[in-house]
């Protein structure tokens, strides 16, 4: 009896269980589909804004940018593409900006968000333009990115989830930090007179 009590509790529990599974996923597909639904109304991130000249015009909401796959390849060279929307590198030396030494802004390549100030820009001799500090905490984000059988500090554009390259502790003063970055992913602006 006490067996037979044990496999209608757990039997009872499964179906519980799996009847639940199957409400939610079928909610969570009924509300992506109703207009104004949260999963239909685009997501809202904050970014700092700034001019064309480099100064800050405070944070503002703005939609994420979400693109399918053929879209971004329509926007963007195959180089580009393959850093940009899946986490690639460029080689070395092989980027327009790491001699850039103008004065502007660095936007990003994919949604021309504002990401760093030549005036952090320094030559790390690695090969990538390399900047002490973002343009804003806002504009871009980090995490874990274990290739290459190492851990490092993946950033990436807060706006539309572009990988712009790694940051690392071995940078100049007054941060330490090196964002050392990919050529491709960025679009530079001169500032405006």
């Amino acid at each position: 009896m006490n067996g037979n009590r044990r496999a209608f509790l757990i039997g009872g529990g499964a179906a519980l269980t799996a009847a639940w599974f199957a409400r939610r996923s079928k909610s969570a597909d009924a509300s992506a589909a109703a207009p104004g639904s949260a999963q239909a109304v685009a997501k809202q991130v904050t970014i700092e804004e700034f001019s064309p000249d480099g100064k800050s015009l405070g944070l503002k909401q703005v939609a994420k940018v979400v693109k399918s796959e053929a879209e971004w390849r329509a926007q963007l060279s195959p180089l580009a593409f393959q850093v940009a929307r899946q986490a690639g590198t460029e080689y070395p030396f092989s980027g327009e900006y790491d001699k850039n030494h103008a004065l502007g802004v660095y936007l990003c390549v994919c949604c021309d968000t504002a990401l760093y100030d030549s005036r952090t820009k320094f030559d790390s001799g690695t090969g990538w333009p390399s900047f002490y500090r973002a343009i804003s905490h806002y504009n871009v984000a980090q995490g874990k990115d274990w290739t290459l059988g190492m851990l490092r500090e993946a950033v990436s554009c807060t706006r539309c989830d572009a990988h712009l390259g790694h940051v690392f502790d071995d940078g100049p003063k007054p941060t330490g930090l090196r964002y050392c970055m990919n050529s491709v992913a960025l679009r530079f602006v001169p500032y405006s007179a």
